[in-house]
């Protein structure tokens, strides 16, 4: 039915392919013998720590150089994969010596061709203290980075509340109307500005969520602008959509404006009603839309000169390469600002 073979290999050709597999590697290496002593080392590994070979071969390693081998965990880890209780993978440690400290990262194989008394062990180590090293200084300066973020950020919240401030006090002390209405929309987008930059600062993440990015929007707007809240309410219906932070400034000013301007505008004469900002997308094509129940866009508004609210929305949806579209309900208003990708 067949030839038996007999599993055990002779030993000259064990170590005649354990050297091939030495001669072929690129690496450090250094194959090793059931007593954990050198049996040969790449060319690579006397270059890299600067041995000779006849100093290392017949050596047991934890005596190699001046003893900066000899590390307790290495050898029980070595001691372990010989036994196949375990094998070191990407292990690392740090060889000290003369020089400076070098960090290493080390690969053992157990090599068992069915003679236990033939049991070899390769051992690969490769060099990581450069990259160790650079590792650090990046999360050095990453940390070094969010410190000073923070700082700023912290700057900026208190340089906006001084602005706001000193805008409604300005409010307080003008004789004109039209004045104290122009100083107060300036307070609204202060505010504005704050609360967006509160929420991207505590955002952690590279993309924003939408959807409670816009709610946290929209409540202080809310606090802000609205007496009565039984009378009038800001809604929001949105998808999971997040983008990255440049757009959601964006899209947050947009936001920012329209419902400023439905709250100035839609509701007179204590009028109640509601605000609903909804937000939808597919793929690269999104709509960003707030609605009202007010009394609506009169049919003169189109031949009217454009406020500083729409200038601004308009200027921000050409930024996003999105069209902004006005439409009368009945009741109320909806403006639509559009991104489609055919």
């Amino acid at each position: 039915r067949g030839i038996i073979v007999n599993r055990v290999i002779h030993p000259d050709v064990v170590r005649n392919l354990a050297l091939a597999i030495l001669a072929s590697s690129t690496a450090p290496a250094l194959l090793l013998d059931g007593d954990l002593t050198v049996i040969a080392g790449s060319s690579s590994f006397y270059a890299a720590f600067a041995l000779v070979p006849k100093n290392v071969a017949g050596r047991p390693v934890f005596k190699l150089g001046a003893g900066e081998w000899d590390v307790p965990q290495l050898r029980s880890l070595l001691s372990a994969t010989l036994c196949g209780h375990a094998r070191i993978e990407a292990y690392e440690m740090d060889l000290k010596g003369g020089a400076a400290p070098r960090r290493l990262m080390l690969n053992a194989q157990k090599l068992d061709y069915g003679d236990t008394e033939q049991v070899r062990l390769l051992l690969t180590i490769s060099d990581v203290t450069e990259a160790r090293i650079s590792e650090k200084l990046k999360d050095d300066l990453l940390r070094e980075k969010a410190i000073l973020l923070k700082e700023l950020q912290h700057r900026v919240a208190n340089s906006l509340q001084i602005i706001a401030s000193v805008l409604m006090q300005s409010a307080r002390r003008v004789q004109s109307e039209e004045a104290r209405g122009h100083l107060h929309d300036a307070h609204n987008r202060v505010m504005s500005i704050a609360t967006l930059q509160q929420q991207l600062a505590a955002s952690r993440l590279g993309d924003v969520e939408l959807r409670g990015y816009f709610t946290q929007l929209c409540e202080s707007l809310g606090a802000s602008m609205i007496h009565d809240h039984d009378q009038l309410s800001i809604a929001v219906t949105a998808d999971g959509s997040s983008v990255n932070a440049d757009i959601s400034v964006s899209l947050g000013l947009i936001v920012t404006e329209l419902v400023i301007n439905a709250l100035k505008h839609a509701f007179p004469g204590e009028r109640s009603g509601k605000i609903l900002v909804d937000y939808h997308s597919h793929e690269a094509n999104w709509t960003l839309s707030v609605s009202d129940n007010g009394v609506g866009t009169p049919e003169s508004l189109a031949d009217a000169r454009p406020g500083l609210g729409t200038s601004i929305v308009e200027a921000l949806a050409n930024q996003l390469e999105a069209t902004v579209e006005t439409e009368g309900g009945y009741p109320g208003t909806t403006v639509s600002v559009t991104h489609s990708e055919v």
